[in-house]
């Protein structure tokens, strides 16, 4: 049995849907002959008009559905504009598949049109990039491609296809080849070792989560293993979404985002177990001292564990340590009911200072960062994810508990400007049926704000809740703890919001005032149900800054 593709996009995008994948985002070259393979196959594209962005779309629907998404590039400019979305893929570990187009390979080296080693550009940045030689080479290096994407570990690759390998015939003798079938050993016991003897030896335990937990927390049995382990809970930024933020050993973020009491908690515990996650700076150097404790980290890609920690490293499944931790401490005594009562005073130490930030907050002029994140929680469903960019002001949505449950998709440190915007787009087609609201900056939306228009009609249904600062609010900041001009470096410039999104199906609103501010997200809400993308704006103070950044002090006092 054998079938004959008449170019080699038909042949890719026919494994494409044999594999599951139902949705691509991307800017094409000239050759649209990938469009008319995608039409044919009844896989939508989502026209975008930068390549970042398209990138970053893609990142946030394959982060959200843990499913391989696709984008599509054209060749040269195209490729190295969309290279720094390639490395946020790599440093969120999103199996994203990039498919670029390339200069003939009968003309290679000769200089022609947007001619680049474009393998070379995008190797660093990826998990594997090759370029496609030969016609006969096109399924099976899509195949390698999507199996290197979703790993483990998963990440993104660079597939690109020379002008006149795209346009060949192609034949495919037998079946189409899929992915294979990952083993699933729940039930194997882990053998005894110097890590479990660390976790039970520990009688002040710290659980951190980090983003490789992302869909690997099936039936809650992380909760359940900070249960039976007595165990803090925190995540990384990345990490978070991960657990339910109702599970009353939930504390927050870890790190640079942590409150005062959750700090406090870090910094008498007596061990940490780092699940998933790479111990990124933030958590480690963001203003909670680490405690000099033995730390046992579990990864299943060795470059993520960290060598600058004493304790036990275990190389694989987080998911299988975690079960079977679980089923060895089953018979164990366990944390004292002492550090059970910490863990509960902390939780209502940080309830009691988001209560009296609220009063705080009602007596100023304006709308205040943390009544606005308490109104959209106030309005939101049950199904529903906040997408984040890592700005100053942004940063109030990190804050544990000033924003609590739901899902959560955020940069990774790289931080580039404008992924969150851009990336719940892609959210939102991973998850039609959730909430998507994106919290963002002016600076971030507008670097957006010619995706979000065009692709509006494409998606739908995406809140976009944007403070108004007038600029970058972290680098100003950093600029006034040097005490350097304003006027000489103008980082942000408060003053009218961004021009409006045009468009019939975009809701467009400036918030100002505290009165009005939840019968305005109600209405958004209602507008974003119908299909309709929906924009408020609301100006922002310089001072209304997350107090765990200020007692970091990484921010002026």
């Amino acid at each position: 049995m054998s079938k004959r593709y008449p170019d080699a996009w038909s042949a890719i995008v026919s494994l494409l849907v044999a594999n599951g994948v139902d949705t691509c985002f991307g800017l094409p070259g000239d050759d649209l002959e990938l469009l008319r393979a995608l039409d044919a196959a009844g896989l939508d594209l989502v026209p975008c008009r930068d390549q970042r962005n398209a990138m970053y779309m893609a990142t946030g629907y394959a982060l959200q559905s843990g499913r391989p998404a696709v984008c599509a590039l054209g060749k040269g400019p195209a490729v190295t504009h969309a290279a720094t979305g390639l490395l946020e893929a790599r440093e969120s570990g999103a199996p994203v598949l990039v498919l670029a187009a390339g200069g003939p390979e009968r003309r290679r080296g000769s200089g022609g049109f947007q001619e680049l080693d474009q393998v070379a550009v995008t190797a660093p940045l990826v998990r594997w990039a090759h370029r496609v030689g030969h016609p006969d080479r096109v399924v099976p290096a899509t195949v390698t491609a999507l199996t290197r994407a979703v790993g483990p570990p998963p990440g993104p690759v660079y597939l690109e296809i020379p002008d006149d390998v795209r346009t060949a015939s192609i034949t495919v003798t037998g079946p189409p080849p899929t992915l294979p079938e990952p083993l699933l050993p729940d039930s194997v016991p882990v053998a005894p070792g110097r890590a479990l003897a660390a976790i039970r030896r520990s009688r002040r335990p710290v659980l951190l989560v980090g983003g490789g937990m992302r869909h690997r927390n099936g039936g809650g049995v992380v909760e359940r293993f900070a249960e039976r382990l007595g165990a803090a809970l925190f995540t990384t930024a990345s990490g978070r979404g991960a657990v339910d933020e109702h599970h009353p050993l939930f504390c927050g973020l870890a790190g640079l985002y942590a409150a005062g009491p959750a700090r406090a908690l870090w910094s008498s515990c007596d061990l940490v177990v780092s699940l998933a996650g790479r111990l990124e700076e933030t958590v480690v150097d963001g203003g909670t001292p680490w405690p000099p404790v033995p730390v046992v980290q579990v990864n299943v890609d060795p470059a993520g564990l960290s060598a600058e920690f004493a304790g036990p490293r275990v190389l694989g499944d987080a998911r299988h340590a975690v079960l079977g931790w679980s089923r060895a401490l089953d018979e164990d005594g366990r944390a004292t009911e002492q550090w059970g009562k910490r863990i509960a005073d902390a939780r209502t130490a940080m309830s009691l200072a988001v209560e009296a930030e609220l009063a705080r907050a009602a007596a100023l002029p304006g709308i205040r960062i943390a009544e606005l994140l308490a109104a959209l929680d106030a309005t939101s469903g049950e199904l529903r994810v906040l997408v984040q960019e890592n700005g100053l002001q942004d940063m109030w949505s990190y804050g544990f508990p000033f924003h609590v449950g739901g899902g959560s998709v955020v940069p990774s440190e790289q931080t580039p400007l404008g992924f969150g915007a851009a990336a719940a787009i892609g959210v939102k087609r991973a998850a039609p049926d959730h909430e998507v609201t994106a919290f963002v900056g002016d600076g971030a939306f507008l670097a957006a704000r010619a995706d979000i228009a065009v692709t509006a009609a494409a998606h739908g249904g995406v809140l976009y809740v944007v403070l108004c600062n007038g600029g970058y609010g972290w680098l100003d900041a950093q600029r006034s703890r040097l005490g350097l001009d304003a006027e000489r470096h103008p980082f942000t410039r408060p003053g009218a919001p961004p021009p409006a999104v045009d468009g019939s199906d975009l809701h467009y609103r400036v918030l100002r005032d505290k009165a009005a501010l939840t019968g305005e997200i109600h209405a958004a809400r209602k507008f974003c149900a119908r299909g309709g993308t929906a924009v408020l704006m609301v100006p922002v103070a310089p001072d209304d800054i997350l107090p765990a950044l200020r007692d970091a002090e990484v921010v002026p006092q």
